[in-house]
């Protein structure tokens, strides 16, 4: 028997195969969890819907994180479906590649707003929506993080000061659901090779450091980081909330 044998969950950001929140959900799935995915907008949908399917998804919705009517909806549909939520992923980012390219100096308004709604924000609406479908169940809601929250990263820019909200965010979060038994965590990944890594201007420099100067000597891997979400929503976490978990082969300890 799995470890989530019986346990439902909820995964918004699958983009491909080679998204981080596709690598979450294998994880998850192969330890016996049942999940329900989302999709913005019609493109996704196909590569969203065959990935699910192929987990045997019983519920494949939309859902525009910037519309709260969406995500109402979503889990709404879950509630109904399952009955109640044991766990959300939450694995969404997204900033106009024209910030994240020269002078952070250089965003624009609108691109700031952008980022912070859709990276940052969006776990606070996704979390309000879901906690109701997690009290009693020791609910766990994960998202993803990385190290340009805390470090500036060339080329990160408005994205790294949103993932510095988020991880602000999933502090204030696990304060708020802790006294109904919902924990709330991050991971913070090394660089891989995803959709969205693709926007972000010398991303191979990036991976050719890492490699190089991480106690491990090499890059994280989709398995690395769906047995970190394992973890953090199983109850071998439980007494785990509002934690930053990094999975970067120990990059974040290196000095200069």
């Amino acid at each position: 028997m799995g470890v989530l044998e019986g346990k439902v969950g909820a995964i918004l950001g699958v983009a491909s195969e080679r998204s981080i929140a596709w690598g979450i959900a294998q994880a998850l799935h192969k330890e016996g969890a049942s999940l329900a995915f989302t999709y913005a907008g019609d493109m996704m949908e196909k590569r969203v819907r065959p990935l699910a399917e192929s987990l045997g998804s019983k519920l494949i919705l939309p859902c525009d994180v910037t519309r709260d009517e969406d995500i109402a909806r979503t889990f709404e549909e879950t509630g109904s479906v399952f009955g109640g939520l044991d766990f959300v992923i939450h694995s969404l980012a997204f900033a106009n590649r024209d910030d994240l390219k020269g002078r952070y100096l250089d965003t624009s308004r609108e691109g700031f707003r952008v980022a912070l709604d859709v990276s940052a924000y969006s776990l606070v609406a996704v979390a309000r929506a879901a906690a109701p479908l997690m009290r009693g169940r020791r609910g766990s809601v994960v998202t993803l993080s990385f190290y340009g929250a805390e470090k500036v990263i060339p080329q990160y820019n408005v994205m790294g000061v949103a993932k510095a909200a988020l991880e602000a965010s999933v502090r204030y979060l696990a304060a708020d659901l802790g006294p109904d038994g919902i924990r709330v965590n991050a991971i913070s990944a090394g660089p891989i090779k995803t959709l969205a890594a693709a926007g972000i201007a010398q991303f191979r420099d990036m991976l050719h450091q890492a490699e190089q100067r991480a106690p491990l000597r090499r890059n994280i891997t989709l398995e690395d980081v769906g047995g970190a979400a394992l973890y953090l929503c199983s109850d071998w976490s439980a007494g785990v909330t509002g934690d930053v978990l990094y999975v970067d082969c120990g990059y974040h300890v290196m000095g200069a």
